[in-house]
């Protein structure tokens, strides 16, 4: 996961400010030339770290800093404060029209997941209540068309395309008109891409920006590629005064430098984030959270929120009632690990909980071969022995563990984790939601 490096060489720094009772000037200066250092190998800009560092040993030699009773705390408050206004201070939405349809131009050089990211945004505004349509305006990739064709079926969402036309400007508005006349108030433009920038693709960039009255330009960017994905947004912005960015590929071994840098370079926000290849991978960034990740202090809200997505509401309230009055069932274990499963790798969701080591978690995610164990085990039960495990004596185990072509150890591994979980369920019972009090952890 990106940021992992710089998180783990943050929080040394910090371990050692907060082991002193009191803290220096000199000690300050010692740990912000750490943090200089995890910053660059993080591949973030020269400049951005040379500002950002300038900043917090300002503020962090402050009187009311060194001569606090907690100086280290004091200073990882001002380099949370201070890496969340890097990266844009707060969430930034997406600019809508005011007459429908807003018209949503995604650009980016080839390669960055360009195509993809367009199904995935139209598949988080269609959850949104959006009517979104896709328009293949990438007329030179060979099956660019098709790929947007297929992620967007997968996620039912239209696409318009004129074949045989090699007019993105054409295409564009007819597009746009197609969707006035259809119902759609979301129009995502899949534009063209190049191994390199140049003023070929620029152009009929800006053409197509003219020719429709794009609401919004989008830029997305390759994580991956580090300090050149910094030089490519600014490229881009200078050309086409992008609104926005989305970072791709933040699930891979990103050392996380372009998040941190491309919003400190183009003045442009980051409004979305790739985290992953399934067409739900696709969040809103926002910054305040990302700092605290990257900090060590967890991102609960996200994760809450992940949770609301995967868990069925009335589901929810049905398993809070079956919890109350201990009537958890077998049934209700397999719909459980279902949604959970729904919410992608286990690593991602506990390194938002604050104290969590994400390195210590790499590779730990839920088992789909397991999973199918799982469900074949269950459904080899009777109803009675599913409402009621207690009743599987070892005859009951050695005929469901035939039936499922499992063995009896299989059996005890899933009775023991169903007890482990009814534990578990329990323990989040009494979790709410941020000041509404109505809204529970989905879960529990």
């Amino acid at each position: 996961m990106a940021f992992e490096s710089l998180s783990e060489k943050l929080l040394g720094a910090f371990k050692r400010l907060r082991g002193k009772g009191k803290v220096t000037e000199a000690d300050v200066r010692e740990g912000m030339r750490e943090i200089k250092l995890a910053l660059l190998e993080a591949d973030v800009n020269f400049k951005v770290v040379k500002d950002f560092v300038a900043k917090v040993t300002e503020r962090a030699v402050g009187i009311e800093v060194l001569e606090s009773l907690t100086p280290g705390q004091q200073i990882v408050k001002i380099v949370n404060e201070e890496l969340t206004a890097l990266m844009g201070g707060s969430h930034a939405k997406i600019n809508t029209a005011p007459k429908p349809p807003t018209v949503v131009m995604m650009t980016g050089l080839q390669g960055a997941g360009k195509t993809t990211t367009a199904a995935k945004l139209g598949g988080l505004m269609k959850k949104q209540g959006k009517r979104p349509l896709l328009v293949a305006c990438d007329v030179y990739r060979p099956a660019a068309a098709l790929q947007l064709e297929v992620v967007g079926g997968k996620l039912g969402i239209p696409v318009y395309q004129i074949e045989g036309s090699k007019q993105p400007v054409e295409i564009s508005k007819s597009a746009v008109a197609h969707a006035l006349k259809n119902g759609n108030d979301l129009v995502i433009i899949d534009t063209a891409g190049r191994l390199h920038i140049d003023d070929a693709l620029m152009q009929e960039l800006q053409d197509v920006k003219a020719a429709v009255a794009v609401t919004e330009t989008l830029l997305v960017v390759d994580a991956m590629t580090g300090q050149d994905a910094v030089r490519v947004a600014q490229t881009f912005n200078e050309r086409l005064d992008v609104d926005g960015i989305i970072l791709t590929k933040l699930d891979g071994d990103a050392r996380g430098g372009a998040a941190l840098s491309a919003r400190a370079v183009t003045r442009k926000p980051i409004k979305f984030i790739g985290t992953g290849e399934k067409l739900e991978d696709l969040e809103p960034f926002h910054p305040e959270r990302m700092a605290s990740r990257i900090l060590g202090m967890g991102d609960v809200l996200s994760l809450i929120e992940k949770a609301e997505a995967a868990f069925d509401e009335k589901q929810a309230e049905a398993l809070e009632k079956k919890l109350r009055t201990q009537q958890f069932d077998l049934n209700d274990f397999l719909d459980q690990l279902e949604q959970m499963k729904n919410m992608g790798p286990i690593e991602n969701m506990l390194g938002m909980l604050p104290g969590v080591n994400a390195k210590a978690l790499a590779g730990a995610r839920i088992d789909e071969k397991k999973m199918a164990r799982v469900e074949a085990v269950i459904k080899s039960m009777t109803r009675k022995e599913r409402e009621n495990p207690s009743i599987l004596n070892s005859g009951r185990k050695r005929r469901v563990a035939l039936g499922s072509g499992t063995g009896v150890q299989d059996v005890n591994a899933l009775l023991k984790q169903f007890e482990q979980m009814k534990t578990m369920f329990k323990q989040f019972g009494g979790m709410k939601k941020g000041g509404r009090g109505k809204t529970r952890f989905p879960f529990a």
